[in-house]
């Protein structure tokens, strides 16, 4: 198997480049996407991706915003022992003490700090004197280093600071402690030019900038979150903020893909290296995308369906003759593979666990036990089960600790004339059955009347579905459901052969996310959209 110190299968990439530092936040800033909170066990999973992926920093969350969070941190630091495990923290005692608790298991932890910097969040947010952001600063990164000795520090807003004041902000946080200095375009307002500009004037003013790590975090609101981010790479940063698929609040953050093929495609404009093994891109895309439930657009660069798809006949001809006509990157370079293994009912403990592994997923032996009884259950409904079949599968097993209700039966009576009725029995966290019946505009409408009656959650439906996961009769169907509940967007996804089955599980899966998301705002931190 690959290890993360893999490198690029070309000699245009070279360990002799600069190595620059790859901090993914997907399960913090990503997980920040409306309707894509993870619970504890998808939030593992993904960071132990990460990991195989050869991230070198993975923030794992927030740990002051809820129990919830503080646990999903703390869980992640005492399993992770190849990457840094960072926990987010305001400038202010209380969070990084929580942030330094999280993290205290960590083989190698972090606490990363933010305090806004910029005019307009100093007189309408903060509300606060220059003086007052210098001093917080200086108190909290000093307090953050009796807990760790790695401590990064990020002046929010930092592309809309004046740039005197922000040397002033960055230099105070170097004396204080602070081993990692991240300067985010926190609204995306930045152009690749002034961004670069930023770090170089820092670079150059700053007293003892030589000797901390500079770092990049980039919206994605003008669509120049890449370009930015490597920008600042050129300018002397040697870290880089970016997420899977470049999800995140808003238009999203950089994309971790993105950022790391440029470099390692085009050496001649970015030399540099990284620590990622490219053919584990495509599986920790897909699972981030089956766990969140944000789907990736087909033409995604790297990851998308039709990134390596050719349909003119002018380019198929070109392929035919030389690949490198019309690809600079060989797919199989980034992790995607021609011929899929696949399984069915009769296939083995040992087949099934290989191919997990190679998706990306991380199991032990009683989540294989489970996953091995659905994969069975499964093979009797579909004659072979692909990659798809194994990702929904896989979705299904990480949603256990979410399942206040959990799907028992259905039964579903509608026609043209008739009016739709469901009858719907579930489980709730005791183990009951309950039953109820509803009606509705249509055999899915009636479904979810009765599952609200029964759950007693009433949320409006902005968004409903469907798609074939594979193809042919036998494929499972994949039902994507929106909802709002108290201003508060949920996503949830069911997978069935049956479509009406998909959707209740969808629904449900929904309904569970939305206790999820009441629980995490306890703590009434506000994140960083940094």
């Amino acid at each position: 198997m690959d290890t993360p110190d893999t490198q690029y299968n070309s000699s245009r990439d070279t360990p002799a480049y600069p190595r620059v530092m790859i901090f993914d936040t997907t399960l913090r800033d990503g997980e920040q996407s409306p309707g894509a909170s993870l619970n504890l066990p998808e939030k593992l999973e993904i960071a132990h991706a990460l990991e195989n992926l050869g991230v070198d920093i993975i923030e794992a969350g927030f740990p002051i915003t809820s129990p919830g969070d503080f646990e999903a941190v703390h869980a992640v630091a005492a399993e992770i022992t190849n990457s840094t495990v960072a926990g987010l923290a305001r400038c202010t005692e209380r969070d990084v003490r929580r942030a330094g608790e999280a993290v205290g298991k960590a083989a190698r932890g972090r606490i990363h700090i933010f305090l806004a910097t910029s005019k307009i969040h100093r007189e309408f947010k903060l509300k606060k004197a220059k003086e007052e952001i210098i001093r917080l600063t200086v108190e909290n990164v000093k307090l953050a280093r009796e807990y760790v000795a790695d401590v990064e520090f990020s002046p929010e807003d930092a592309s809309r600071t004046e740039l005197d004041y922000l040397a002033e902000v960055v230099h105070a946080a170097i004396e204080a402690g602070a081993t990692t200095i991240n300067c985010p375009d926190t609204v995306g307002n930045a152009t690749p030019s002034e961004y670069r500009a930023m770090f170089e004037y820092l670079l150059q003013h700053v007293p003892g900038a030589k000797n901390v790590i500079f770092s990049s975090h980039c919206h994605n609101d003008l669509g120049l979150a890449v370009a930015n981010s490597l920008s600042a790479v050129l300018g002397g940063a040697r870290q880089v903020e970016c997420t899977i698929n470049g999800i995140g609040e808003r238009a999203g953050n950089a994309a971790l893909e993105e950022i790391v093929m440029a470099m390692r495609t085009r050496p001649d404009q970015f030399p540099f290296s990284t620590r990622i093994n490219s053919r584990r891109l495509v599986p920790c895309s897909r699972l981030v995308s089956t766990l969140t439930g944000l789907h990736v657009q087909r033409n995604k660069a790297i990851v998308g369906e039709n990134a390596f798809a050719h349909e003119a006949g002018i380019h198929q001809d070109g392929i035919l003759k030389e690949r490198s006509t019309y690809e600079i990157i060989v797919p199989e370079d980034v992790g995607w593979v021609q011929n899929k293994l696949v399984l069915g009912k009769h296939s083995g403990r040992h087949a099934f666990r290989q191919r997990l592994e190679e998706l990306g997923h991380h199991l032990d032996e009683a989540m294989l036990d489970r996953a091995f009884e659905a994969f069975k259950a499964l093979g009797d409904k579909k004659k072979e089960i692909y990659d798809e079949d194994l990702e929904a599968l896989m979705d299904e097993q990480l949603k256990t600790d979410r399942q206040l209700f959990q799907l028992k039966n259905l039964q579903v009576m509608a026609g043209t004339y008739g009016v739709a009725t469901a009858t719907v029995t579930l489980l709730d966290s005791t183990g009951v059955e309950i039953t109820d019946a509803a009606i509705g505009d249509g055999p899915v409408d009636a479904m979810f009347a009765a599952i609200q009656r029964l759950t007693r959650i009433s949320a409006q439906l902005d968004s409903f579905q469907v798609r074939s996961i594979t193809g042919g009769r036998e494929a499972q169907g994949e039902v994507t459901v929106e909802l709002t509940h108290h201003n508060h967007k949920v996503r949830g996804r069911g997978f069935s052969t049956d479509i009406l089955e998909a959707s209740a599980k969808a629904y449900l899966t929904a309904i569970n996310r939305i206790r999820t998301i009441t629980q995490r705002t306890v703590g009434q931190a506000s994140p960083l959209d940094a």
